[in-house]
């Protein structure tokens, strides 16, 4: 089983960084790079998406911490500050439906087509969120049942799954298979379903898991978590954008061969080439 421990605080001066914290703004970091790599390997620009990261990141904050509060904890609507203490609750879901609404009217603005960065995003997503899930382990805010389980987590009381690493196990690995198939050019522009269908199914399997014994354990309605209905909802999705032909790519002007004379061209003498 995996032993129990917790990362001591870095402070800096009247700062203090948690473990969460900083794990959490490495995956974001790795994100961005990695769909930026994938953007010019598609040889799409990849600044849109260095532009909206700032943004991508705020709407992601803004909506995870209004999920928290309005699907898991609503009690503490009633207390103002805890409404503005916007690092103490965060839904990842949340975080994804902030993340997609702010996107979808940043490039909209931009007169980019999102769809164009669809794969590359994929890519950055998994990769990041896994990155960011470890972080969740790190602090061991997402404790499940009881269990004798291999992986499980000495927690102080006895062992409990620990869904933190799970979630980050299961994107990981997505993210490697998507890395896969986009590096054979498998799948083209329907990486991004196949990861919210993959993804989906895992975490509402997972979520089963989840603690109910324990203080703010996460709620239930009729049997599920919220997490489980967004699941769905991803996963419908997902199926639906993959049973849809694929969008054509936007139109790329003629590349330039990297050696050899350009038709047309002034040659060595100031004549064209033929």
């Amino acid at each position: 089983m995996v032993p129990w421990f917790e990362p001591p605080a870095l402070h800096l001066g009247p700062v203090t960084l948690q473990g969460f914290g900083l794990v959490a703004a490495l995956g974001v970091f790795l994100a961005l790079q990695v769909a930026a790599a994938a953007s010019r390997r598609r040889g799409l620009d990849p600044r849109p998406l260095r532009d909206f990261a700032v943004w991508g990141v705020v709407a992601g904050i803004a909506g995870g911490h209004a999920v928290h509060l309005l699907a898991y904890h609503p009690e503490e609507l009633a207390d103002p500050r805890r409404v503005l203490q916007f690092w103490e609750g965060l839904s990842s879901y949340g975080g994804l439906l902030g993340g997609t609404v702010a996107a979808a009217i940043w490039f909209r603005a931009r007169r980019v087509r999102l769809s164009d960065y669809a794969d590359p995003l994929a890519l950055g997503l998994a990769s990041g969120w896994g990155v960011a899930r470890i972080g969740c382990f790190l602090v061991h805010d997402h404790p499940g049942s009881r269990t004798t389980f291999p992986l499980a987590v000495r927690f102080p009381g006895g062992a409990r799954h620990d869904l933190g690493l799970y979630d980050a196990l299961v994107l990981l690995t997505l993210a490697a298979i998507l890395v896969a198939l986009f590096r054979r050019r498998r799948l083209e522009r329907r990486l991004l379903p196949l990861l919210g269908v993959a993804y989906g199914t895992s975490r509402f399997l997972l979520d089963f898991l989840r603690a109910r014994d324990l203080p703010y354990s996460d709620p239930r309605y009729l049997g599920w978590t919220p997490a489980q209905y967004a699941s769905v909802a991803l996963v419908a999705w997902g199926a639906w954008r993959l049973a849809r032909p694929v969008p054509p790519a936007a139109s790329a002007p003629p590349a330039v061969p990297e050696t050899g004379p350009v038709p047309g061209a002034p040659g060595p003498t100031g004549a064209p080439c033929a």
